[in-house]
């Protein structure tokens, strides 16, 4: 205790920690107000509810839809600490705005001044940022030490009544705002994942605000746009702004909010040159399309996403959820059963980027059919099967891939899946189960990059398997589909594993409305699910993913209760979900062999496992990394 008091640099990390332990508890309180979870990322699921939270706590990923992203921001006034008048408006020449909540006063805060300091060197030809003071209690004194100490450039703003901090929804310090030109947010949270309550490291591994600024300058969609950020809660006076953010006296128009609804959640598909039927791009493809639009958004077929909701009020569990939120429903219908009214043109957000060339920037390998595949115009064509021949003299590991499809229109989807050796097509059915597959590629769904420090494992001259569904769509082409791989530059921290639960016993009899089986896995190792994967053919009605521990508690991972074989999507979650050793996969599918299912090509038949369309399969796919198996990484 003495030598405690004796050491102004321990006392100084005394208090850190007590603050930063009091943000934590207000975090804490303030997610139990709200029915949040707060439970960090690593902890065990089946701990969930149950009251206990980690001390150790990062930002959590939300639904960018349901906290203001996509939006339209009012040009709210504010004034710097000097006294000069500004407003949003202002920073539209710039490419992007950036709006960072600090405080003087704030442990975590303080320590990412100088990661802001850096971001605002490194952009600064074409993003602007501004730096907000959050609390009352900030002197201008503190704050004019800190823009002299790390050389801030922007203006530093002191909002007092929160008129800026509440038309951006800010919730707590260290919290950053990405703003593009049209004064839409595209990014709201975190800086990254360095700091957090009770933890901090050497360098940070997901650069969120880096990846949403370089996301916004090339005119795309952040992959990650929503999180909450670790700082300390905002009390804020809450001025009387309205409750629909940047819908001003015009009220809804197309301009000022359909436009980014459909753009946020259609446009990569609804465009020409897209794999949609017909583009929703201009206003008077709105009006024309307006009955099937509303119809599709009322059944939830539209946009594509068949997880079941989330518990009112809760986040949603899925990085990738492409539901619509309540409020975008909402507004869409008011729009399209009102006058539909256009608005202000100068309210229209800046159009999406959209390239012929891979998302990912040149790839480092190119796997293409080996011939171009001949697709009738009409009719049903059978799963084709081709295997590729790799020549990597090396073994590789992948980080992502891109897949291109020479004829979009009649891809419905692509698995592919290594393998070595020859195989027969009863092989090659078979290895749909042996946890192999290395891409996947649905419309609107082509391209992926694997969680940070995490990577497949490609063996040298492996060769792979190309499982393409074509559907004719009225005029013969052809396509030559190509993948795109990305290789680490480093070896990855952990190996990324995929296994399927598969029941290939199947027997579904004929005119059997929801006939019901299940596979099991039990896990040799302590697991952290990244992501899900249901697949069935036609009969498919529902699917589920539960873990079963020791001692018969279960865990519900994920319900499809509308199963589309249309849509093979992949859920990822946004927190990696950790299943200790013992632990049973089990997977459950429901299937529809009866006349009223209209996809059913035969209800007086007796279906069993196989790969074609015609027949059925059972198979959940589950991605994970092992964490007490990481990878050797070289020496420095």
């Amino acid at each position: 205790m003495d030598s405690l008091f004796g050491n102004a640099g321990r006392v100084m990390s005394w208090l850190i920690a007590v603050c930063s332990l009091m943000c934590a508890l207000m975090t804490l309180r303030a997610a139990e107000k709200r029915g949040e979870s707060s439970v960090e990322e690593y902890s065990d699921p089946s701990s969930r509810g149950s009251g206990k939270v980690s001390i150790q706590q990062r930002f959590h990923r939300l639904k960018p839809a349901e906290c203001g992203v996509g939006r339209i921001l009012p040009d709210v006034p504010f004034r710097d600490i000097d006294g000069v008048a500004h407003h949003l408006a202002d920073f539209k020449s710039n490419a992007a705005t950036v709006v960072a909540v600090t405080s003087t006063s704030c442990p975590l805060s303080k320590r990412y001044l100088p990661t802001l300091a850096r971001l605002e060197k490194i952009y600064s030809k074409q993003v602007r940022f501004l730096f907000v003071s959050a609390t009352d209690t900030d002197k201008d004194s503190a704050i004019r030490a800190a823009i002299q100490t790390h050389g801030l450039t922007g203006p530093y703003i002191r909002d007092p009544d929160g008129v800026l901090l509440s038309a951006l929804g800010a919730k707590s310090t260290t919290e950053c705002f990405v703003i593009d030109q049209a004064l839409t947010l595209c990014y709201r949270g975190a800086v990254d994942d360095q700091y957090g309550f009770g933890y901090a490291l050497a360098k940070p591994r997901l650069p969120l605000l880096i990846n949403a600024i370089e996301a916004v300058l090339a005119g795309r969609t952040p992959q990650t746009s929503a999180t909450d950020a670790p700082g300390c809660l905002l009390n804020l006076k809450q001025p009387k702004i309205r409750s629909v953010p940047g819908i001003g006296n015009e009220g809804l128009t197309y301009h000022n909010r359909i436009s980014r609804i459909i753009q946020s959640n259609c446009v990569e598909c609804h465009r020409e040159g897209g794999v949609a039927p017909f583009s929703l791009t201009q206003p008077a493809d709105m009006v024309t399309h307006a009955n099937t639009i509303e119809k599709v958004v009322k059944e939830g077929t539209m946009p594509p996403w068949f997880a079941a909701p989330s518990k009112k009020g809760a986040a949603s569990v899925w990085a990738n959820d492409r539901s619509l939120a309540a409020a975008d429903k909402a507004d869409l219908e008011t729009w399209l059963n009102g006058d539909r009214p256009l608005g202000d043109p100068a309210d229209a957000p800046v159009a999406p980027v959209f390239t012929d060339h891979w998302q990912m920037g040149e790839p480092d390998a190119l796997v293409p059919l080996p011939n171009a595949i001949h697709v009738p115009a009409e009719g049903i064509m059978p799963y084709q099967r081709v295997t590729v021949k790799t020549s990597f003299d090396e073994d590789k590991w992948v980080s992502g891939f891109d897949f291109r499809p020479t004829s979009r229109d009649v891809v419905h989807h692509v698995g592919v899946f290594v393998q070595s050796g020859t195989f027969s097509e009863h092989e090659e059915s078979a290895s749909e189960n042996t946890g192999a597959y290395l891409a996947l590629y649905v419309p609107g769904n082509s391209w992926h990059r694997f969680p940070a420090g995490c990577a497949k494992f490609l063996p040298k001259g492996a060769t792979l398997l190309f499982q393409i569904h074509y559907t004719p769509n009225g005029t013969a082409t052809r396509d030559q589909t190509q993948l795109a791989l990305y290789f680490a530059k480093s070896p990855p921290l952990y190996e990324l594993h995929v296994t399927g639960v598969a029941y290939r016993d199947l027997k579904i009899p004929p005119k059997a409305a929801r006939h019901e089986v299940s596979g099991l896995l039990r896990l040799n190792h302590d697991v952290q699910v990244l992501s899900l994967l249901p697949h069935m053919h036609v009969r498919g009605k529902a699917f589920r993913f539960q873990a079963v521990y020791k001692g018969g508690n279960t865990t519900t991972l994920l319900t499809v209760p509308r199963y589309d074989f249309n849509w093979q999507l992949a859920y990822h979650l946004a927190e990696p979900c950790s299943l200790p050793k013992g632990t049973t996969l089990k997977v459950t599918g429901w299937y529809d062999n009866t006349a009223q299912n209209p996809a059913n090509p035969d209800p007086l038949k007796t279906v069993y496992w196989g790969p074609q369309t015609s027949d059925e399969m059972l198979l959940g796919y589950f991605e994970y990394i092992i964490p007490s198996e990481p990878l050797p990484q070289p020496k420095r």
